[in-house]
């Protein structure tokens, strides 16, 4: 190992790089989050329950298409960069999170729902105050998973121009430096430990006493 150019990586190259792909994950992932969460509501409405079907296989086969793939795709009109990089992430994080709405709310138990429509709340108030908190755990671990997700498929954002730790492990491919393969694939390991345990913390700490005994 050449421990001048695994400095260079490490120290001078890493830290603008670890802090892109920082950037990329949490902005995808605040996306997939708002357009998930939503739509995992409005599918587990009476009116609307019969597209949940639809949309999930839709999403399914949106998960099945390689990041690199929708990355690709999303070249020809939005160019070279980081703006179709997070489109190619918020496609890929989607499905566990609307997935996770989805099953979070329907296993509410009825009997909970039907105690507070008989207090007289509305359904508005039932769906904030009871049916989120009680799916809120099973939520979270769809966010868990679509994160840790994002932040490997990101690395891909390095062919297109889009920054991140990938800059570094394509550097390793070209130049066959297994110094910058190293740093960069490390940094990205620990970044999803990281997240996933900081994400598995909070899930721990939303979740009921006595939740799904």
């Amino acid at each position: 190992m050449n421990w001048l150019r695994f400095e260079d990586a490490l120290f001078h190259r890493a830290p603008e790089a670890l802090a892109v792909h920082i950037l990329m994950v949490l902005i995808s992932v605040t996306i997939a989050v708002v357009i998930s969460v939503p739509t995992g509501i409005i599918l587990t409405r009476p009116k609307y329950r019969k597209f949940g079907i639809i949309v999930l296989n839709i999403l399914n086969l949106l998960q099945t298409v390689p990041g690199l793939a929708i990355v690709a795709l999303a070249m020809p009109i939005l160019g070279m960069g980081l703006k179709p990089t997070i489109i190619a992430l918020v496609v890929q994080g989607l499905l566990p999170i609307a997935r996770n709405t989805i099953a979070g709310l329907a296993g509410v138990n009825p009997d909970v729902k039907e105690a507070a429509l008989g207090m007289g709340m509305p359904q508005n108030k039932i769906l904030l105050e009871v049916e989120l908190p009680l799916a809120m755990p099973v939520i979270l671990a769809g966010i868990r998973t679509s994160t840790v997700y994002i932040v490997s498929v990101g690395t891909l954002a390095a062919y297109i121009g889009g920054g991140g730790l990938g800059d570094l492990i394509l550097t390793g491919l070209n130049m066959l430096w297994s110094e910058f393969l190293i740093v960069g694939a490390g940094l990205g390991a620990l970044l999803a430990i990281f997240l996933d345990r900081l994400l598995g913390y909070l899930e721990q700490r939303i979740t009921p006493p006595g939740y799904g005994a």
